[in-house]
């Protein structure tokens, strides 16, 4: 087997593995998806009722749209990107998503602000955190969970960019912005997904950076554990148990994104710059979780590190719900922003660790769509809960119960045994095992 170009590059220079490289990328496209559509969405939020006049639980039902289709199409995205990989997944899902934000630019009625934010969800799904995830997990096994936690620092660069995506909205107007946006996204994103390969031994590569032709570490006796397929999966508890309490925890997450910028204008009068710093000190303390939470994932116990976060958001619900300031305010945002980045960036790794790479992006894929209730249900009640009470004390308090019944279920999910097959199969003359 002839080496790769990829491979002899990287072997002549030495220096930088090239699965950092994807990890790069990664960055590049979740800050642009997230600075521009996840949390910007809040503030479009804000902008769109100030036009038309639709109500909370009108707006929120379009973020429910984007999480039926994420969990709807998870298996299918999943398939698709285990069989034909990521980077052509992506680009599809770049080009749609941009195109996405440029008839969202021309919306004037509520059906079709709906058609336009489905469109741009599925590109979201395919061009974004999914596809980067399952790309990573091929190429990284000792350094699984720091390299997804660096990676998913771009969701709160994106997040520490939403002050400037609202001082565009103020500016220009919501019609540029998005117009810009669409453009931003296929002129900076697609570039970016060339950095996307399927897996290292295609290029005589191993994860980490290891030489070629090692037998696996985790081999015993001549077996070697391998990963878990989607039917497999399905069939042990702890599936189940990381589904439901994920879902669980991001019914908060998602619940926020779509409503705290509307609790901070409209019920306290914040400004919409005040509301976008409170947002940025958010997600600057997500990053500093994410960091933490990578790094922690790979020396101790991703269990025990994710319930202790996931108490986290518990924690930040009963500040919020208590708040009668802005120190209040800015501390429960802040607890918040650590919570989601340090139990975030271990949800992938903790998956990959448990059920292996074999079928990693179906699994996830029938993930999606266990928490895909969850995601769906948690905006639409609490903006038809702020609707009829005019404001989200009970919503805080509530979440902060359910936040509580997800670590829980983390503390429960233990480690299932991997199968196992048969010795390995010996190394070609490359120094590739055979069939990798």
């Amino acid at each position: 087997m002839a080496v790769a170009p990829l491979a002899r590059v990287a072997r002549r220079t030495q220096t930088v593995f090239f699965g950092w490289w994807i990890v790069l990328g990664g960055v590049w496209i979740q800050t642009l998806i997230a600075a521009l559509l996840q949390q910007a969405y809040g503030s479009y939020v804000v902008v769109l009722r100030e036009q038309f006049g639709w109500s909370k639980t009108a707006l929120s039902a379009a973020y429910s749209i984007q999480q039926a289709e994420s969990g709807l199409l998870g298996p299918v995205n999943g398939w698709l990107l285990d069989r034909y990989g990521a980077r052509a997944m992506m680009r599809i899902g770049i080009v749609m998503l941009g195109v996405g934000f440029m008839l969202f630019s021309r919306v004037n009625s509520l059906p079709m602000f709906y058609a336009t934010f489905l469109l741009m969800a599925i590109g979201s799904s395919l061009g974004g955190f999914m596809s980067i995830m399952a790309t990573i997990v091929n190429w990284f096994e000792r350094r699984r969970a720091t390299a997804m936690g660096l990676m998913q620092t771009g969701g709160a660069i994106g997040g520490i960019l939403a002050p400037a995506v609202a001082w565009s909205l103020t500016e220009f107007g919501w019609r540029a912005t998005a117009m810009g946006s669409g453009v931003l996204i296929i002129a900076l994103g697609l570039p970016a997904t060339q950095l996307m390969r399927r897996s290292p031994e295609e290029y005589g590569l191993r994860p980490d950076g290891a030489v070629a032709g090692l037998v696996d570490p985790g081999a015993v006796g001549g077996i070697v554990p391998r990963g878990f397929t989607a039917r497999e999966a399905l069939r042990v508890p702890v599936f189940w148990y990381l589904s439901i309490a994920h879902g669980l925890a991001m019914l908060v997450v998602a619940s926020l994104q779509v409503h705290l910028m509307v609790h901070l204008t409209e019920g306290l009068g914040y400004t919409l710059g005040a509301a976008a710093l409170v947002i940025s000190a958010q997600t600057g303390a997500n990053m500093c979780g994410v960091l933490v939470g990578g790094v922690l994932g790979d020396r101790y116990s991703k269990r025990v590190i994710t319930t202790v976060a996931t108490c986290g958001h518990v924690l930040a619900m009963v500040v919020l719900a208590l708040a009668v300031s802005s120190l209040f305010i800015f501390a429960g945002a802040i607890i918040q922003g650590f919570a989601h980045g340090s139990r975030g960036s271990l949800m992938m790794p903790i998956r990959a660790d448990y059920f292996g790479r074999t079928a990693f992006a179906t699994i996830m894929g029938f993930s999606s769509m266990v928490m895909m209730g969850f995601m769906i249900c948690g905006p639409l009640l609490v903006g038809i809960l702020a609707d009829r009470t005019g404001e989200y004390t009970i919503s805080f308090w509530i979440m902060a119960a359910v936040a509580a019944v997800a670590a829980v279920l983390f503390g429960f999910a233990k480690k299932p045994e991997m199968p196992t097959t048969g010795p390995p199969a010996p190394p070609t003359a490359d120094g590739v095992p055979a069939g990798a």
